[in-house]
């Protein structure tokens, strides 16, 4: 199949006749659809209708507009099987991991579904008597949403829940690489009965479609998840027309092993968060900083883990990790792996995998370097991929010198039953998401999801503080004396 623009409640193509395939990078022999290229004239169509629908979107009363999305909730339920399906042939994940992603959305979006009724400003007590002051949240106007491959139904759900559930009107651009997830949301937002314009979905390249975006004149605020040279630049385009941005960017996730913690434990933490979804997910565990006295006894542990990965088609039920999204992710990882062998011990891995069926795919050999210094390339650069560096450290305070040693900061963990380093972790670290004797990857619906320092601009996502992105306040004050002022107080 061809898929489609969602533009003012209609699903149609495009007029360029341009597409790109939508590769199984399982088997890249088969295609399994083609995605539309867009033309400006389309963004230009689904940017209109979304102005003309946001006047009566915002005044729609918050709960009936979460009322909505609860539709939008129901209908994804239904249909969750089908597109963790979907998701997991076009991106590469495992179906146990591509459910896990669909539920999670759902989850989100059941929660901002419920902020349609609680969406609040608050009262203070105004200097003057007979005077009222209070706040209320108000919402921007068109929003354009620009959203990665690798989780490409929870992103785009936790973005579009509190968009529209605060009264803005949306323009998303998807990836190319994973529109036939993107053509679900789009159908299930169409049957939910959303007023024509208020959700607009556009296909195509990110120089063409997401750029254009970004420089919309009525587009107010953008809210982008992806690499940092490219958040950076849609920051700068932002910048330069006065809207708010929200950028989502690079993590290089450290797990901190003491020498009193649970080496099983770690391990398999360590383990599941560097090579599930094949290490392809912001918070993946890429650094492991573990104590020297326990060093070699953890390498084997971890080594024991990944004995037990299977690599194969994500749709069967024995693979537990699925190929990487496409070949140039391949290379970019290929590429790491040859630059690890110059900077540390190559322990198990380091190469492609082309036995039997997976030579029809992009997959990647879970990797693991040992004895890695923590300014090396593998231990700072985002490689997105299966490859775990293990960085040897003396003690907890050059563990947490390390762990703080890049530009990144979204998510880590420590390892550990001392409690008194438990809380000297939360106090030092510098990320955004911190667990103790958990693994890095993770996050509830509930609670903020966002990072520190080149990782993170703009506000956290996900629960009630997803809001504050996208609204403005705005203070009333209310003089109920009838008399005119005699003084100005301010």
């Amino acid at each position: 199949m061809t898929y489609r623009n969602l533009i003012n409640g209609e699903l149609c193509g495009t007029a360029s006749g341009r597409s790109l395939p939508n590769v199984n990078p399982a088997n890249f022999h088969e295609v399994l659809g083609y995605v539309p290229q867009s033309t400006a004239g389309e963004l230009e169509d689904a940017v209109a209708a979304a102005k003309a629908a946001y006047p009566s979107w915002k005044h729609t009363p918050a709960p009936k507009r979460g009322d909505l999305l609860l539709k939008a909730v129901a209908a994804f339920d239904k249909r969750k099987e089908a597109i963790a399906r979907v998701l997991a042939q076009e991106e590469g994940k495992t179906y146990r991991e591509a459910l896990g992603e669909v539920q999670k959305g759902i989850n989100v979006l059941e929660f901002q579904a419920g902020q349609g009724r609680r969406i609040s400003g608050y009262a203070r007590e105004s200097e003057l008597v007979r005077n009222f002051a209070y706040t209320k949240k108000e919402p921007l106007g068109v929003v354009g949403l620009i959203t990665p491959w690798n989780f490409p139904f929870a992103i785009p759900v936790w973005k579009m829940g509190p968009a529209l559930v605060s009264g803005n009107t949306v323009v998303w651009k998807p990836s190319e690489l994973t529109a036939a997830t993107a053509q679900h949301i789009a159908e299930v937002f169409l049957e939910a009965g959303f007023p024509k314009g208020v959700v607009n979905v556009v296909h195509g390249l990110g120089p063409e479609v997401g750029e254009a975006l970004a420089r919309h004149p009525h587009v107010r605020a953008l809210s982008f998840t992806g690499s940092n040279a490219v958040g950076q630049k849609m920051y700068r385009l932002g910048a330069e027309r006065g809207i708010k941005v929200q950028c989502e960017m690079g993590g290089k996730n450290a797990i901190i092993v003491l020498d009193d913690a649970d080496l099983e434990l770690a391990a398999i933490a360590t383990a599941q968060g560097a090579f599930g979804s094949t290490g392809q997910r912001c918070t993946a565990t890429s650094r492991a900083i573990v104590q020297e006295s326990i060093a070699d006894a953890f390498v084997q542990k971890v080594l024991a883990q990944m004995e037990g990965i299977v690599a194969g088609d994500p749709l069967d039920p024995k693979t537990t990790m699925g190929p990487q999204v496409s070949e140039p992710q391949l290379q970019k990882v290929l590429q790491y792996q040859d630059v690890g062998r110059s900077e540390a011990q190559l322990v198990r891995g380091g190469g492609r995998l082309t036995a039997g069926a997976l030579a029809h795919g992009w997959f990647s050999e879970p990797t693991l370097f040992d004895h890695v210094a923590p300014t090396a390339r593998i231990a700072t650069e985002e490689i997105f991929g299966p490859v775990l560096s293990v960085i040897r450290v003396k003690d907890f305070d050059e563990g947490l010198e390390v762990a703080n040693g890049t530009e990144f900061g979204l998510s880590s963990s420590l390892y550990t039953n001392d409690y008194a380093k438990v809380f000297q972790y939360a106090d030092r670290i510098e990320t955004g998401i911190c667990h103790v004797n958990s693994p890095t990857m993770g996050g509830e619906a509930h609670l903020p999801f966002g990072g520190m320092k080149s990782t993170g601009i703009g506000g956290r996502e996900m629960n009630e503080e997803a809001i504050d992105f996208y609204t403005e306040t705005k203070v009333i004050y209310f003089d109920y004396t009838g008399m005119k002022r005699t003084s100005n107080v301010y």
